[in-house]
């Protein structure tokens, strides 16, 4: 697990289904959406600028 999901976040009064939700949420976010610098463009983008992804 990413140290930037923890970071700032206080998920103590989160109950067990706002924590997964939440969780999924960044997993989503950090497979699919974020800027990748190597690339310059999120993995998802990259893959489909290769063909890889439809």
């Amino acid at each position: 697990m990413k140290q930037e999901f923890y970071y700032n976040q206080n998920h103590q009064d989160d109950s067990i289904d706002e924590f997964i939700d939440a969780l999924e949420a960044y997993l989503v976010w950090y497979r699919d959406e974020r800027i990748k610098t190597e690339y310059g463009m999120s993995i998802r983008r990259h893959r489909q600028a290769l063909g890889l992804m439809a």
